[in-house]
């Protein structure tokens, strides 16, 4: 299926499921190689954006930002193909929805305070400080507070 197909789908969609929808095509699309947990802290780099109100006025505004994530960078012809990583990152995108949802001091954050993630293996952005709070998989997580 096409991500823009996905994407229209969640634009139909109530609320909740077009978060949903929009999170796991962003965990799927940057990290569906990656651990579980790797796929939680970039659910959670994404979900603490947007929680910020600064970078988009809902979910699917934040991940689908210009440049930011994935599905505002990946050609909307991208086809999702692996069936077994969308549903991987479908649970995770549900897992982490809930868990953003409770009190902060209850939930159980993977990168506390990160609000970028960035390949450590294939770049070095200029924006990233020099030491990042944390390293996952193929990527790493740092908080540059914007």
């Amino acid at each position: 299926m096409k991500l823009a197909w996905l994407l229209w789908l969640a634009s139909v969609l109530p609320g909740p499921t077009e978060e949903r929808v929009c999170l796991a095509a962003t965990v799927y699309l940057e990290a569906r190689d990656q651990p579980e947990l790797g796929q939680r802290a970039v659910a959670e780099v994404a979900l603490r954006r947007y929680a910020t109100k600064k970078h988009g006025d809902s979910l699917c505004a934040v991940v689908n930002a210009r440049k930011q994530f994935a599905p505002g960078i990946v050609s909307p012809n991208y086809r999702v193909r692996n069936g077994r990583a969308w549903r991987r990152a479908w649970a995770v995108a549900g897992e982490m929805l809930a868990m953003w949802q409770m009190p902060r001091n209850q939930r159980r954050e993977v990168v506390p305070g990160a609000d970028h993630f960035y390949a450590h293996n294939l770049v070095q952005p200029t924006w990233a400080p020099e030491e990042p709070l944390v390293v996952i998989g193929d990527h790493a997580f740092v908080r540059l507070g914007l």
